[in-house]
């Protein structure tokens, strides 16, 4: 009978290189913005969800903030009405805020069963539970685009809250107010809020590119770690554009608003989370100070 060891020892040499970075985090608050295609598909839902599980059973405080973009212009087009964005915004009138309530409502309790079922504690709110996000109207260069919300300040009652008693809070981006009136919120840009007002060590863009690229149309140009400083000099030169750009700026001004790091991953790779969280190398793009 033959014996192997290579397997165990190579899974053993995993443990270890973890194991400084979970001693490292321990403790702390991590926000995962989740999006993209890793919500369409069931099995890279399946993975993201163990990802974000294996963080809070190490001890870390993972936070999760959902978008549901595609679903909810799925949703718009069954009404026969066309999906506009602008600067990509969501264009978003009575009937569409309706949609995207309803849409994002289905989403999140979906992602609470989906932590219940592999035994975390999990609770849903959207940004209107607890005051959680106030907002106020967005406009595009002038452009009245309806009810979208930017948001100008966030209540962290709730989520302390939930964070103490030991539950991981699932966030849908909808927000009121003054007025109390419903907006819905660029998913991207609600993550961002959350992060600064929790102080998180780290916030997470799970996205469909492999990360920040020096040339975007090559794969093999990934930028591994990037300064906040590097970061502007690329959007300076023009080497960050595109629907990156808004992301880039999202990400440095939650660094210079007191967030370790930011991280910008292909979401639709398997355990992306854990790849870029636990190993030296990982896989995406790291934005630091």
């Amino acid at each position: 009978m033959e014996y192997t060891y290579y397997s165990g020892s190579s899974q053993a040499e995993v443990l270890i290189e973890a194991l400084p970075y979970i001693q490292k985090f321990n403790d702390k608050i991590v926000v995962v913005k989740y999006g993209g295609s890793a919500m369409v598909d069931p099995e890279i839902q399946k993975n993201v969800i163990k990802d974000v599980a294996l963080l809070k059973l190490v001890g870390m405080k993972p936070v999760i903030v959902h978008g549901g973009g595609k679903e909810i212009s799925k949703w718009v087009g069954l009404l026969g009405k066309e999906p506009v964005f602008v600067a990509g915004k969501r264009v978003t009138d009575a009937e569409t805020m309706e949609v995207a309530e309803m849409v994002l409502n289905k989403v999140n309790k979906n992602l609470v069963q989906m932590m219940e079922q592999i035994g975390i504690k999990s609770v849903g709110i959207c940004g209107k539970d607890g005051c959680t996000l106030h907002v106020q109207r967005a406009t595009v260069d002038g452009q009245d685009i309806g009810f979208v919300g930017d948001v100008d300040q966030v209540n962290t009652e709730l989520l302390t809250s939930l964070i103490e008693q030991n539950f991981v809070p699932v966030i849908a981006p909808i927000g009121m107010d003054d007025s109390f009136q419903a907006y819905n919120i660029n998913a991207d840009d609600a993550a961002c809020a959350i992060a600064k007002a929790l102080g998180a060590e780290k916030l997470t863009f799970l996205t469909d590119i492999e990360g920040v690229c020096m040339d975007p149309k090559d794969k093999s140009t990934l930028i591994s770690r990037l300064s906040t400083k590097e970061a502007e000099e690329l959007v300076a030169k023009g080497n960050i554009g595109g629907g990156m750009l808004p992301k880039i700026h999202n990400c440095i001004d939650a660094i210079n608003e007191g967030v370790g790091s930011v991280h910008i991953l292909d979401g639709r790779m398997a355990h992306c989370l854990l790849l870029e969280f636990f190993t030296d190398k990982g896989i995406g793009t790291a934005l630091y100070k």
